[in-house]
């Protein structure tokens, strides 16, 4: 389930941005301190959601326009990460298209998060172009996907 984010998870979010997985295959790959994190999510706040498994906090979901981006609990789901990865993006594209009345929904992934690409394919986003970037100071290469309505 997403629901509106409030202030008091922001200090949830914090470990799931850090967690050397995420960080791996993130765009920002350094450890985010407090100071930075309270200052994304100032700036963020009305476009975060909370991905709830079973009525606990375990991901959230960024829109900025017709952009979007997440991250799960990776530590806490466990063995559900895959399950709960699934049911994020479908509720993910379904707030789009619904609540927002998005018609295009896109996002950008490093190439080399080959699990992401998948599902993203898996929910009909396409490939829509390919660049570099500096990802804290290294040339990356980034897949833009997307998908309409």
């Amino acid at each position: 389930m997403l629901r509106p984010a409030r202030d008091s998870d922001r200090d949830l979010v914090l470990p799931w941005r850090n967690h050397p997985s995420v960080r791996a295959v993130s765009l920002t790959t350094h450890e985010i301190q407090p100071h930075e994190h309270a200052a994304w999510w100032a700036r963020r706040s009305g476009d975060v959601l909370i991905y709830e498994e079973d009525g606990v906090p375990a991901g959230v979901v960024v829109f900025s326009g017709s952009t979007w981006s997440f991250y799960l609990d990776v530590e806490g789901l466990g063995r559900r990460l895959l399950p709960a990865w699934m049911r994020l993006e479908k509720e993910a594209v379904e707030h789009a298209f619904g609540p927002l009345g998005l018609d295009t929904l896109g996002g950008e992934t490093l190439a080399d998060n080959h699990q992401v690409l998948a599902l993203h394919r898996r929910f009909g986003f396409r490939e829509t172009r390919r660049y570099e970037r500096l990802v804290d100071g290294v040339p990356k290469t980034v897949v833009w996907t997307e998908r309409s309505r």
